[in-house]
């Protein structure tokens, strides 16, 4: 388990990937030194998977945004819907969940039509019904993951 300087360190990064060694070493009271070594030792546990960039679809031509429940036809049918749409880099994420639906999906695409087309294409592909919502505004997302302090 972390210690609270690890706590401060995640919670440091979890708002600002691109913080430097310095200003992560200002923000927990530790030399960059101890800070990098903290950060290598968290890394190499699998605490922090990477970094990546919040990047603007809409900026990027995909302003459309809708989940996408799906449910086999055939209950007996082989769970591999993950697998199979894996592919499709309009699918962002792809959630098991509990209730009627088997996964949810998180999709971006450039218009509705397109929308049309990818929900045509998962039921093809992945043998399933689905059940659409699309999202007409975001408030907030991809928020740092709350990290209690010790």
């Amino acid at each position: 388990m972390e210690d609270a300087v690890d706590r401060r360190i995640i919670a440091e990064i979890s708002r600002d990937a691109r913080a430097t060694l310095a200003q992560l070493s200002d923000a927990v009271g530790m030399s960059t030194s101890a800070v990098q070594s903290r950060l290598r030792r968290l890394e190499s546990r699998g605490v922090i998977t990477g970094y990546r960039p919040v990047l603007d679809a809409e900026a990027l031509g995909k302003p459309l945004s809708a989940f996408i429940e799906i449910t086999p036809f055939d209950p007996a049918q082989p769970d591999d819907a993950p697998e199979l749409l894996e592919k499709f880099a309009e699918i962002e994420a792809c959630h098991s969940i509990a209730g009627e639906a088997s996964y949810m999906l998180f999709v971006r695409v450039a218009s509705p039509r397109a929308l049309e087309e990818l929900v045509n294409t998962i039921r093809a592909v992945a043998n399933v019904r689905t059940r659409t919502t699309i999202v007409l505004q975001t408030y907030y997302e991809n928020r740092p993951i709350a990290v209690e302090p010790e």
